[in-house]
Protein backbone atom coordinates (compact mmCIF):
# COMPACT_ATOMS: atom_id res chain seq x y z
CA UNK A 1 0.00 0.00 0.00
CA UNK A 2 0.89 3.36 -0.63
CA UNK A 3 1.97 6.07 2.14
CA UNK A 4 -0.75 8.25 0.76
CA UNK A 5 -3.10 4.95 0.16
CA UNK A 6 -2.01 4.57 4.10
CA UNK A 7 -2.71 8.52 4.76
CA UNK A 8 -5.92 8.00 3.28
CA UNK A 9 -7.33 4.70 4.90
CA UNK A 10 -5.94 6.27 8.51
CA UNK A 11 -8.02 9.52 7.81
CA UNK A 12 -10.94 7.18 7.38
CA UNK A 13 -10.88 5.52 10.22
CA UNK A 14 -9.85 8.77 12.11
CA UNK A 15 -13.13 10.35 10.76
CA UNK A 16 -15.39 7.51 11.29
CA UNK A 17 -14.25 7.44 14.76
CA UNK A 18 -14.41 10.71 15.30
CA UNK A 19 -18.41 10.56 13.83
CA UNK A 20 -19.05 8.04 16.52
CA UNK A 21 -17.98 9.52 19.28
CA UNK A 22 -20.48 12.47 18.03
CA UNK A 23 -23.04 10.47 17.71
CA UNK A 24 -22.96 8.36 20.79
CA UNK A 25 -22.09 12.16 22.57
CA UNK A 26 -25.44 13.24 20.59
CA UNK A 27 -27.17 10.07 21.73
CA UNK A 28 -26.03 10.07 25.58
CA UNK A 29 -26.64 14.22 26.23
CA UNK A 30 -30.25 14.15 24.11
CA UNK A 31 -32.24 16.01 26.73
CA UNK A 32 -35.64 13.52 27.26
CA UNK A 33 -38.98 15.35 26.59
CA UNK A 34 -40.65 16.29 30.34
CA UNK A 35 -43.98 16.36 31.05
CA UNK A 36 -45.92 17.28 33.93
CA UNK A 37 -48.65 15.40 35.72
CA UNK A 38 -51.46 16.02 37.80
CA UNK A 39 -52.75 14.14 40.34
CA UNK A 40 -55.21 14.83 42.99
CA UNK A 41 -53.97 14.32 46.30
CA UNK A 42 -54.05 16.30 49.02
CA UNK A 43 -51.34 15.29 51.33
CA UNK A 44 -48.41 12.52 50.82
CA UNK A 45 -48.92 8.59 51.80
CA UNK A 46 -49.34 5.11 50.43
CA UNK A 47 -51.01 6.61 47.34
CA UNK A 48 -48.37 9.15 45.96
CA UNK A 49 -45.52 5.95 46.84
CA UNK A 50 -47.38 4.13 44.50
CA UNK A 51 -47.67 7.14 41.50
CA UNK A 52 -44.19 7.60 42.45
CA UNK A 53 -43.23 3.76 41.98
CA UNK A 54 -45.27 3.74 38.86
CA UNK A 55 -43.64 6.81 37.12
CA UNK A 56 -40.37 5.01 37.45
CA UNK A 57 -40.99 2.04 36.39
CA UNK A 58 -42.44 4.26 33.25
CA UNK A 59 -39.13 6.50 33.07
CA UNK A 60 -37.30 3.29 33.22
CA UNK A 61 -39.12 1.51 30.36
CA UNK A 62 -39.01 4.78 28.64
CA UNK A 63 -35.83 6.96 29.23
CA UNK A 64 -36.71 9.60 26.61
CA UNK A 65 -39.60 10.30 28.70
CA UNK A 66 -39.28 12.12 32.13
CA UNK A 67 -42.73 12.65 34.35
CA UNK A 68 -43.08 15.41 36.66
CA UNK A 69 -46.16 14.40 39.29
CA UNK A 70 -47.01 17.74 40.89
CA UNK A 71 -49.71 16.32 43.59
CA UNK A 72 -52.52 19.31 43.17
CA UNK A 73 -54.59 18.93 46.29
CA UNK A 74 -58.65 17.60 46.14
CA UNK A 75 -60.15 17.07 42.68
CA UNK A 76 -61.88 20.33 42.51
CA UNK A 77 -58.34 21.96 43.26
CA UNK A 78 -56.80 20.07 40.52
CA UNK A 79 -59.79 21.15 38.24
CA UNK A 80 -58.69 25.01 39.23
CA UNK A 81 -55.23 25.23 38.83
CA UNK A 82 -55.35 22.91 35.81
CA UNK A 83 -57.31 25.13 33.58
CA UNK A 84 -55.23 28.20 35.52
CA UNK A 85 -52.21 26.85 34.15
CA UNK A 86 -53.62 25.94 30.61
CA UNK A 87 -54.78 29.71 30.55
CA UNK A 88 -51.37 30.67 31.36
CA UNK A 89 -49.55 28.59 28.42
CA UNK A 90 -48.05 26.67 31.21
CA UNK A 91 -50.74 23.80 31.19
CA UNK A 92 -49.72 20.42 32.64
CA UNK A 93 -49.54 17.49 29.53
CA UNK A 94 -51.46 15.47 31.74
CA UNK A 95 -53.77 15.70 34.62
CA UNK A 96 -56.44 13.49 36.39
CA UNK A 97 -59.64 14.86 37.24
CA UNK A 98 -63.17 13.98 37.71
CA UNK A 99 -64.78 11.98 34.71
CA UNK A 100 -67.95 14.34 35.26
CA UNK A 101 -65.00 17.52 34.28
CA UNK A 102 -65.21 16.94 31.05
CA UNK A 103 -67.71 19.01 29.80
CA UNK A 104 -66.14 22.27 31.50
CA UNK A 105 -62.89 20.85 30.02
CA UNK A 106 -63.76 20.56 26.25
CA UNK A 107 -65.82 23.64 26.62
CA UNK A 108 -62.46 25.46 27.73
CA UNK A 109 -60.78 23.79 24.51
CA UNK A 110 -58.54 22.62 27.14
CA UNK A 111 -57.90 19.32 26.23
CA UNK A 112 -57.29 16.66 23.28
CA UNK A 113 -59.43 13.64 22.07
CA UNK A 114 -57.79 10.40 22.35
CA UNK A 115 -58.79 9.76 18.84
CA UNK A 116 -55.85 12.45 17.45
CA UNK A 117 -53.03 10.51 18.87
CA UNK A 118 -54.06 6.78 19.07
CA UNK A 119 -52.92 6.07 15.03
CA UNK A 120 -51.84 2.28 15.34
CA UNK A 121 -53.98 -0.62 15.32
CA UNK A 122 -52.34 -1.47 18.92
CA UNK A 123 -53.30 2.01 20.03
CA UNK A 124 -56.77 1.93 19.08
CA UNK A 125 -57.19 -1.74 20.37
CA UNK A 126 -56.20 -0.60 23.75
CA UNK A 127 -58.46 2.77 23.77
CA UNK A 128 -61.67 0.28 22.69
CA UNK A 129 -60.84 -1.96 25.20
CA UNK A 130 -62.50 0.03 28.55
CA UNK A 131 -65.68 -0.74 30.26
CA UNK A 132 -68.02 0.78 28.46
CA UNK A 133 -69.97 2.13 31.50
CA UNK A 134 -67.06 3.82 32.01
CA UNK A 135 -66.90 5.28 28.94
CA UNK A 136 -70.17 7.44 28.99
CA UNK A 137 -68.68 10.37 31.07
CA UNK A 138 -65.57 10.09 28.97
CA UNK A 139 -67.16 10.43 25.38
CA UNK A 140 -68.84 13.33 23.75
CA UNK A 141 -69.94 13.29 20.19
CA UNK A 142 -67.95 10.41 18.99
CA UNK A 143 -64.90 11.76 20.90
CA UNK A 144 -63.10 10.00 23.71
CA UNK A 145 -61.88 13.42 25.85
CA UNK A 146 -60.96 11.43 28.84
CA UNK A 147 -59.78 7.77 29.69
CA UNK A 148 -60.73 5.74 32.93
CA UNK A 149 -57.89 5.76 35.52
CA UNK A 150 -59.31 6.06 39.03
CA UNK A 151 -62.75 4.78 38.87
CA UNK A 152 -65.03 3.99 41.04
CA UNK A 153 -68.85 2.82 42.49
CA UNK A 154 -70.62 2.32 46.03
CA UNK A 155 -70.85 -0.36 47.94
CA UNK A 156 -72.80 -2.07 50.76
CA UNK A 157 -70.74 -3.15 53.71
CA UNK A 158 -71.97 -5.40 56.97
CA UNK A 159 -70.60 -6.16 60.56
CA UNK A 160 -70.70 -9.87 60.56
CA UNK A 161 -70.33 -10.39 64.47
CA UNK A 162 -73.21 -7.79 64.57
CA UNK A 163 -75.34 -9.36 62.27
CA UNK A 164 -74.71 -12.69 64.57
CA UNK A 165 -75.32 -10.65 67.35
CA UNK A 166 -79.30 -9.68 66.58
CA UNK A 167 -79.64 -13.11 64.79
CA UNK A 168 -78.86 -12.10 61.66
CA UNK A 169 -76.85 -14.30 58.91
CA UNK A 170 -73.82 -13.06 58.76
CA UNK A 171 -73.07 -14.28 55.54
CA UNK A 172 -75.46 -12.56 53.76
CA UNK A 173 -76.40 -8.85 53.52
CA UNK A 174 -79.96 -7.12 52.65
CA UNK A 175 -80.67 -7.48 49.44
CA UNK A 176 -83.52 -4.53 48.73
CA UNK A 177 -84.76 -1.59 50.72
CA UNK A 178 -87.19 -3.00 52.86
CA UNK A 179 -84.38 -5.48 53.77
CA UNK A 180 -82.09 -2.53 54.93
CA UNK A 181 -84.87 -0.95 57.15
CA UNK A 182 -85.53 -3.99 58.65
CA UNK A 183 -82.10 -5.01 59.39
CA UNK A 184 -80.85 -2.27 60.47
CA UNK A 185 -84.42 -1.98 62.95
CA UNK A 186 -82.76 -5.06 64.25
CA UNK A 187 -78.91 -3.44 64.41
CA UNK A 188 -79.76 -0.51 65.82
CA UNK A 189 -78.76 -0.08 69.68
CA UNK A 190 -79.56 1.82 72.01
CA UNK A 191 -78.78 1.98 75.83
CA UNK A 192 -81.35 2.03 79.05
CA UNK A 193 -81.33 5.38 78.42
CA UNK A 194 -82.60 5.76 74.89
CA UNK A 195 -79.11 6.91 73.54
CA UNK A 196 -78.10 4.96 70.59
CA UNK A 197 -74.69 3.08 70.65
CA UNK A 198 -74.79 1.86 67.52
CA UNK A 199 -76.72 2.79 63.69
CA UNK A 200 -78.12 0.07 61.61
CA UNK A 201 -77.48 1.77 58.84
CA UNK A 202 -75.15 4.87 57.58
CA UNK A 203 -75.03 6.72 54.25
CA UNK A 204 -72.64 9.25 54.06
CA UNK A 205 -74.08 13.17 52.76
CA UNK A 206 -70.98 15.50 52.75
CA UNK A 207 -69.25 15.97 49.60
CA UNK A 208 -70.99 14.64 46.58
CA UNK A 209 -74.12 13.72 47.85
CA UNK A 210 -75.24 13.71 44.45
CA UNK A 211 -73.71 10.90 44.12
CA UNK A 212 -75.51 8.61 46.59
CA UNK A 213 -78.76 9.83 45.34
CA UNK A 214 -78.31 8.56 41.77
CA UNK A 215 -77.25 5.02 43.41
CA UNK A 216 -81.21 4.91 44.99
CA UNK A 217 -82.57 6.78 41.67
CA UNK A 218 -80.87 4.35 39.70
CA UNK A 219 -82.48 1.52 42.22
CA UNK A 220 -86.04 3.26 41.61
CA UNK A 221 -85.79 2.67 37.96
CA UNK A 222 -85.19 6.73 37.35
CA UNK A 223 -82.56 8.98 36.23
CA UNK A 224 -81.31 12.24 37.37
CA UNK A 225 -79.99 13.59 33.79
CA UNK A 226 -79.30 13.20 30.54
CA UNK A 227 -75.48 12.25 29.43
CA UNK A 228 -75.79 14.68 27.35
CA UNK A 229 -74.97 17.30 30.08
CA UNK A 230 -78.03 19.43 29.36
CA UNK A 231 -80.94 18.33 31.02
CA UNK A 232 -81.82 17.00 34.51
CA UNK A 233 -84.68 15.36 36.39
CA UNK A 234 -84.16 16.17 40.18
CA UNK A 235 -87.74 16.49 40.53
CA UNK A 236 -89.06 13.40 38.86
CA UNK A 237 -91.44 10.93 40.45
CA UNK A 238 -89.10 8.32 40.69
CA UNK A 239 -86.05 10.98 42.13
CA UNK A 240 -88.23 12.32 45.15
CA UNK A 241 -89.52 8.48 45.79
CA UNK A 242 -85.59 7.97 46.45
CA UNK A 243 -85.50 10.71 48.51
CA UNK A 244 -87.57 10.18 50.63
CA UNK A 245 -86.23 6.46 51.03
CA UNK A 246 -83.06 8.39 52.29
CA UNK A 247 -84.59 10.43 54.65
CA UNK A 248 -86.50 8.04 56.10
CA UNK A 249 -84.22 6.00 57.34
CA UNK A 250 -82.94 8.78 59.89
CA UNK A 251 -86.39 10.83 60.03
CA UNK A 252 -89.03 8.05 60.14
CA UNK A 253 -87.27 4.53 60.76
CA UNK A 254 -84.95 5.88 63.10
CA UNK A 255 -82.15 3.54 61.92
CA UNK A 256 -79.35 6.32 60.94
CA UNK A 257 -77.99 9.37 62.60
CA UNK A 258 -79.99 12.57 61.42
CA UNK A 259 -78.28 15.33 59.73
CA UNK A 260 -75.74 15.17 57.03
CA UNK A 261 -72.92 12.13 57.81
CA UNK A 262 -69.15 13.17 57.41
CA UNK A 263 -67.47 10.84 54.06
CA UNK A 264 -64.95 11.00 56.27
CA UNK A 265 -65.92 9.43 59.47
CA UNK A 266 -68.68 7.20 57.69
CA UNK A 267 -65.36 4.04 57.22
CA UNK A 268 -64.17 5.34 61.23
CA UNK A 269 -68.11 4.70 62.32
CA UNK A 270 -68.25 1.23 60.62
CA UNK A 271 -64.52 0.13 62.44
CA UNK A 272 -65.39 1.23 65.84
CA UNK A 273 -68.62 -0.28 65.53
CA UNK A 274 -70.95 2.80 65.68
CA UNK A 275 -72.54 1.80 62.85
CA UNK A 276 -72.97 -1.73 61.73
CA UNK A 277 -74.04 -1.27 58.12
CA UNK A 278 -72.71 1.56 55.74
CA UNK A 279 -72.66 2.77 51.65
CA UNK A 280 -69.28 3.77 50.72
CA UNK A 281 -67.16 4.15 47.96
CA UNK A 282 -65.65 1.02 46.40
CA UNK A 283 -62.49 3.39 46.82
CA UNK A 284 -62.77 1.98 50.19
CA UNK A 285 -62.22 -1.31 50.05
CA UNK A 286 -58.40 -1.91 50.67
CA UNK A 287 -59.47 0.76 53.51
CA UNK A 288 -62.13 -1.79 54.96
CA UNK A 289 -59.59 -4.89 54.56
CA UNK A 290 -56.55 -3.81 56.26
CA UNK A 291 -58.98 -1.83 59.16
CA UNK A 292 -62.04 -3.65 59.99
CA UNK A 293 -61.74 -5.14 63.71
CA UNK A 294 -63.93 -7.44 63.10
CA UNK A 295 -65.05 -10.18 59.83
CA UNK A 296 -67.16 -7.64 56.88
CA UNK A 297 -69.40 -8.39 54.19
CA UNK A 298 -69.55 -6.31 50.90
CA UNK A 299 -72.04 -6.89 48.14
CA UNK A 300 -73.69 -4.91 45.42
CA UNK A 301 -75.89 -1.97 46.67
CA UNK A 302 -79.30 -3.66 48.00
CA UNK A 303 -82.14 -2.82 45.24
CA UNK A 304 -85.67 -2.02 45.10
CA UNK A 305 -87.52 -1.83 41.48
CA UNK A 306 -83.76 -2.57 40.11
CA UNK A 307 -80.21 -2.87 40.84
CA UNK A 308 -78.26 0.20 40.73
CA UNK A 309 -75.21 2.18 41.31
CA UNK A 310 -73.63 4.92 40.19
CA UNK A 311 -69.87 5.09 38.56
CA UNK A 312 -67.16 7.81 39.94
CA UNK A 313 -63.64 8.86 39.82
CA UNK A 314 -61.08 10.21 37.81
CA UNK A 315 -60.24 10.07 34.36
CA UNK A 316 -56.48 10.94 32.78
CA UNK A 317 -57.00 13.77 30.33
CA UNK A 318 -54.31 15.23 27.59
CA UNK A 319 -53.86 18.67 27.46
CA UNK A 320 -54.22 20.48 24.19
CA UNK A 321 -50.34 22.20 24.31
CA UNK A 322 -48.57 23.49 21.42
CA UNK A 323 -45.82 20.80 22.15
CA UNK A 324 -46.39 17.66 19.47
CA UNK A 325 -43.40 15.73 20.97
CA UNK A 326 -44.78 16.32 24.84
CA UNK A 327 -48.57 15.20 23.09
CA UNK A 328 -47.09 12.37 22.31
CA UNK A 329 -44.86 11.46 25.34
CA UNK A 330 -48.67 12.21 27.39
CA UNK A 331 -50.19 10.07 24.92
CA UNK A 332 -47.67 6.93 25.72
CA UNK A 333 -47.43 7.68 29.42
CA UNK A 334 -51.40 7.44 29.78
CA UNK A 335 -51.75 4.49 27.57
CA UNK A 336 -48.84 2.71 29.55
CA UNK A 337 -50.57 3.77 32.77
CA UNK A 338 -54.14 2.37 32.46
CA UNK A 339 -53.47 -0.79 30.16
CA UNK A 340 -53.70 -3.89 31.79
CA UNK A 341 -51.24 -4.88 34.08
CA UNK A 342 -51.11 -1.57 35.77
CA UNK A 343 -54.58 -1.12 35.61
CA UNK A 344 -54.76 -4.59 37.65
CA UNK A 345 -51.73 -2.88 40.44
CA UNK A 346 -53.55 0.18 40.82
CA UNK A 347 -56.55 -1.93 41.35
CA UNK A 348 -54.94 -4.16 43.95
CA UNK A 349 -53.19 -1.37 46.04
CA UNK A 350 -56.15 1.06 46.19
CA UNK A 351 -59.44 -0.44 45.39
CA UNK A 352 -60.20 1.22 42.50
CA UNK A 353 -61.73 -0.30 39.94
CA UNK A 354 -59.86 -1.65 37.07
CA UNK A 355 -61.98 -0.05 34.25
CA UNK A 356 -60.63 -2.28 31.72
CA UNK A 357 -61.60 -6.22 31.13
CA UNK A 358 -58.31 -7.26 30.12
CA UNK A 359 -56.94 -6.21 33.73
CA UNK A 360 -59.11 -8.64 35.24
CA UNK A 361 -57.57 -11.73 32.85
CA UNK A 362 -53.90 -10.58 34.63
CA UNK A 363 -52.90 -13.43 36.95
CA UNK A 364 -52.19 -10.77 39.59
CA UNK A 365 -56.31 -10.05 39.70
CA UNK A 366 -56.58 -13.36 39.47
CA UNK A 367 -54.48 -14.40 42.69
CA UNK A 368 -55.96 -11.34 43.91
CA UNK A 369 -59.46 -12.06 43.98
CA UNK A 370 -59.21 -15.66 44.75
CA UNK A 371 -57.62 -14.47 48.46
CA UNK A 372 -60.37 -11.29 48.82
CA UNK A 373 -63.08 -12.16 46.54
CA UNK A 374 -64.24 -9.12 48.11
CA UNK A 375 -62.36 -7.17 45.45
CA UNK A 376 -64.60 -8.45 42.86
CA UNK A 377 -68.02 -7.14 44.42
CA UNK A 378 -67.70 -3.71 42.38
CA UNK A 379 -66.69 -5.49 39.13
CA UNK A 380 -69.87 -7.33 39.74
CA UNK A 381 -72.55 -4.29 39.73
CA UNK A 382 -70.69 -2.81 36.72
CA UNK A 383 -74.09 -4.12 34.51
CA UNK A 384 -76.28 -2.27 36.80
CA UNK A 385 -74.12 0.89 36.70
CA UNK A 386 -75.12 4.38 35.99
CA UNK A 387 -72.98 6.83 34.86
CA UNK A 388 -72.29 9.66 37.39
CA UNK A 389 -74.18 13.24 36.73
CA UNK A 390 -71.72 15.38 34.53
CA UNK A 391 -73.32 18.12 33.01
CA UNK A 392 -72.17 21.46 31.70
CA UNK A 393 -71.25 24.28 34.30
CA UNK A 394 -70.97 20.90 36.02
CA UNK A 395 -69.82 21.94 39.59
CA UNK A 396 -72.89 24.91 39.80
CA UNK A 397 -75.89 22.16 38.97
CA UNK A 398 -73.72 19.95 41.69
CA UNK A 399 -74.00 21.92 44.15
CA UNK A 400 -77.76 22.98 43.34
CA UNK A 401 -78.48 19.47 44.31
CA UNK A 402 -76.22 18.42 46.79
CA UNK A 403 -78.01 21.77 48.55
CA UNK A 404 -81.39 20.17 48.15
CA UNK A 405 -79.93 17.09 49.40
CA UNK A 406 -78.61 18.63 52.71
CA UNK A 407 -81.90 20.77 53.01
CA UNK A 408 -84.13 17.16 53.26
CA UNK A 409 -82.08 15.15 54.99
CA UNK A 410 -81.76 18.25 57.89
CA UNK A 411 -85.49 19.01 57.31
CA UNK A 412 -84.73 22.63 56.60
CA UNK A 413 -87.35 21.64 53.45
CA UNK A 414 -89.52 19.35 52.45
CA UNK A 415 -88.22 16.53 49.88
CA UNK A 416 -90.63 17.38 47.33
CA UNK A 417 -89.95 21.45 47.60
CA UNK A 418 -85.89 20.89 48.15
CA UNK A 419 -86.02 18.82 44.97
CA UNK A 420 -88.33 20.96 42.81
CA UNK A 421 -86.18 24.00 43.98
CA UNK A 422 -83.34 22.26 42.71
CA UNK A 423 -84.58 21.21 39.31
CA UNK A 424 -85.24 24.97 38.83
CA UNK A 425 -82.16 26.41 39.38
CA UNK A 426 -80.59 23.71 37.49
CA UNK A 427 -82.66 24.39 34.28
CA UNK A 428 -81.49 28.06 34.80
CA UNK A 429 -78.16 27.35 34.89
CA UNK A 430 -78.57 25.24 31.47
CA UNK A 431 -80.92 27.27 29.40
CA UNK A 432 -77.72 29.00 27.19
CA UNK A 433 -77.04 24.93 26.63
CA UNK A 434 -80.37 23.74 25.32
Amino acid sequence: MTMQAKRSVKTLFATSAMLAVLGGWGTAHAEPVEISFYYPVAIGGPVTKIVDDLITRFEGQNPDIKVKPIYSGTYPETLSKSLTAFKSGQAPEVAVMLSTDMFTLIEEDAILPYEDLAKTDDDKAWLAGFTPVFMVNSKSEDKTWGVPFQRGTTVFFWNKDAFKEVGLDPEKGPQDWSEVVDFATKLTKRSSGGNVERWGMQVPSSLTSYWLLQGYVAQNGGKIAEPDGKKTYFNAPEVVEAMQYWVDLAQKHKVMKPGVIEWATNPKDFFESRAAMITTTSGNLTNVKNNAPFPFGVQILPKNKAYGAPTSGGNAYIFNVEDEAKQQAAFKFVKWLSSADQAAEWSIKTGYIAARDDAWETEAMKKYVAEFPGAKVPHDQIQYMVPELSTYENQRVARVIDDAIEAALTGNKSVEKALEDAQTEAERILKPYQ
